[in-house]
């Protein structure tokens, strides 16, 4: 069974002459336009932009063992660095509408669990170091193999889940759900807002939602960015005029000095061999094969789902170019240890731009040059509150879902694994689990039915190492390194 190529967000056929541009990243071969391109390129980068105001927060607000710590308008700039970079190389060497930037959830890993354990030039030394295995997995074609070894249907959940997750991923940062503290003493771990909806930001998130949806069911080019537009604007009229507590990460005011010289300073701090002289050797071992794990599985995770989206998948359901694509992703891991940014991944808010009609790299080129603007105008293009931002993520995620109807639940053998991977991954906020999740019950279903010949060795030896990841605390209290 093939994956969606009847997407509802798949572009129709374009017509028009082709100039270099177009023949270049095969724009009108793929039923886009240079106009769709550029809207995808934009919502992409509107939808995380957030990352800006986040990594520098996250690395910036932890001490490393000796109690230092980074600069945050430092980090900025790295971060906005790192993703101009990448994501331009990514969308014209890979040519698919990918964007990169620091990885949520790598980061805290590397504030929470690294730095504490070392320096922060041992810290992202290690980033580099997980970020150049990573690079010699491609280089000899496993990470490949893997991708092409995951049953179709697999394939589709993880795309489903990511739906899910990516609209989860909006109502929570919207404020829309929220966690219950454990002190509440409540079976129920999320809650509406703070019980009910209120404030002004909660009314410019659910407009927001109306606006989108309604924009995209009338089949309005722009939906997207229209409504990230529109709600910007609003959001600063309101803020101006009301008396508002907060917003969350971002305000939406204008800044008195739209412009900022970007700080370089925290380049090529770092250093590959460092944290062996600061933990043991398991420690380590066992500190990148958490980073590798997870890093290995988002980014697949992520390109099959968003690719799947934009009904760019072959006929045997693989990415177009996937060689090329996770090399520069591996890249970007090495790129944001040495930038100390953390390590940079493909992001699911690219499915932003796909939903928006983007189905080429020249996306992604439009989403690195405003992170290449955004060196100099953070202050400006971080106005953009997660109230006006995550509707395009939630509307992304019904996009997403509809791939759920390819998936033969009749089939409890690939039915069963493909739930598991469409419900972990947003009851648990990680891609990775939710893959891990699937891979192992793919196997022990097929093993105890007596197909277990019908499974991929990759597969077997994946699904091992995620029994690890899943046990990880319990090996280290084995191995004596906790």
């Amino acid at each position: 069974m093939q994956t969606s190529t009847t997407s509802p967000t798949k572009a129709p056929p374009a017509t028009g002459p082709v100039g270099p541009l177009d023949r270049f990243f095969r724009i009108t071969e793929r039923g886009s336009t240079i106009g769709r391109e550029i809207r995808g390129g934009f919502a992409t980068f509107f939808t995380m932009a957030y990352i800006l105001v986040l990594n520098p927060i996250i690395l910036g607000g932890t001490e490393d063992k000796f109690g230092q710590t980074l600069d945050a308008t430092q980090l900025a700039t790295a971060t906005a660095l790192v993703a101009a970079v990448m994501t331009v190389i990514m969308g014209v060497g890979g040519n698919l509408p990918l964007a990169l930037a620091a990885g949520l959830g790598l980061n805290a890993v590397v504030a929470f669990q690294v730095a504490p354990l070392m320096s922060w030039d041992d810290a992202m030394g290690l980033i580099v170091l997980e970020g150049l295995l990573i690079c010699v997995l491609v280089l000899t074609g496993l990470r490949e193999a893997v991708m092409h070894a995951i049953p179709q249907a697999l394939k589709q959940a993880i795309s489903v889940g990511i739906g899910l997750f990516i609209a989860f991923i909006g109502f929570v940062d919207a404020g829309f759900v929220t966690r219950i503290p454990d002190a509440a003493n409540t079976t129920v771990p999320v809650q509406l807002g703070t019980g009910t909806l209120t404030g002004w930001p909660m009314l410019i998130f659910c407009l927001g939602v109306l606006v989108t949806i309604v924009l995209l069911s009338r089949k309005v080019k722009g939906a997207i960015l229209i409504s990230i537009v529109l709600m910007t604007v609003l959001a600063v009229v309101v803020n101006a005029l009301a008396d508002i507590e907060t917003w969350g990460l971002t305000t939406p005011a204008l800044p008195d000095h739209p412009l900022a010289a970007p700080d370089f300073g925290l380049l090529g701090q770092f250093d590959v061999l460092g944290a062996f002289g600061q933990v043991s050797i398991l420690t380590v071992v066992l500190l990148t094969f958490t980073l590798i794990l997870s890093d290995f599985f988002d980014t697949m995770g992520t390109v099959v789902g968003v690719t799947a989206e934009a009904g760019l998948l072959d006929e045997r359901g693989q990415v177009p170019g996937l060689g090329r694509v996770l090399l520069i992703d591996s890249t970007a891991a090495v790129a944001g240890g040495a930038a100390s940014a953390s390590s940079a991944t493909t992001y699911i808010e690219s499915a932003a731009g796909v939903g928006e009609g983007a189905r080429t790299g020249f996306a992604s080129v439009i989403t690195g040059g405003m992170f290449t603007l955004a060196l100099f105008m953070t202050p400006l293009l971080t106005i953009v509150p997660l109230q006006a931002a995550s509707p395009a993520l939630v509307a992304v995620g019904f996009l997403m879902m509809t791939q759920v109807r390819h998936i033969d639940w009749d089939r409890y053998e690939l039915a069963v694994p493909a739930f598991l991977t469409i419900a972990v991954m947003p009851f648990t906020y990680s891609i990775t689990n939710g893959i891990g999740a699937g891979f192992v019950a793919y196997v022990v279903i097929k093993a105890c039915l007596g197909k277990a010949r019908e499974v991929h060795w990759l597969l077997w030896g994946t699904a091992a190492l995620f029994l690890v990841y899943f046990a990880i605390e319990p090996v280290k209290q084995l191995l004596g390194t906790t």
